[in-house]
């Protein structure tokens, strides 16, 4: 084979396996939080969690104290997904209420998004906004999954 041949043949092969590792978020997801970047990672959120059910759930159940078997619950109904169950915790873990509570709201009514779930669940304004709480929680999960954020 000729060297550049050779070397145009690594080069196609490289980006055509970039291009097939890189995943999309979820097109029909809409979280609604409020913050397009938070909203993204939630997308980002179930492709991970689909791909790795088990560390999705470590995560939850370590960071987010919530069973891995209420998790994997919540994830049986069809209207939830891992954005979802991420999001419910993390507004909980933020507002101080446990995440069953953030559930249970969300299930009554999300017809506003999670933008107004969390509304209804602040009780005051707090020192630091919570879309900044919740990106925090979000760039920490990355951090521990070795997940790159998107920007």
């Amino acid at each position: 084979m000729r060297p550049r041949f050779r070397h145009a043949l690594a080069c196609a092969l490289l980006v055509f396996a970039g291009t097939s590792l890189a995943q999309t978020a979820e097109p029909g997801y809409q979280p609604r939080s409020g913050d397009a970047w938070l909203d993204r990672h939630l997308a980002d959120i179930n492709l991970y969690a689909a791909r790795y059910p088990q560390s999705f759930g470590d995560e939850m159940a370590r960071y987010y104290a919530i069973p891995r078997g209420y998790v994997e619950a919540v994830l049986s109904h069809p209207s939830w997904q891992a954005g979802d169950i991420f999001m419910a915790c993390a507004v909980a873990l933020a507002v101080d209420l446990p995440c069953r509570e953030v559930v249970r709201e969300w299930s009554r009514d999300h017809g506003d998004g999670w933008k107004g779930v969390a509304q209804r669940l602040q009780s005051q304004p707090a020192d630091v906004p919570l879309a900044r709480r919740l990106r925090k929680n979000v760039e920490a999960s990355y951090a521990r999954w070795a997940r790159p954020l998107q920007e």
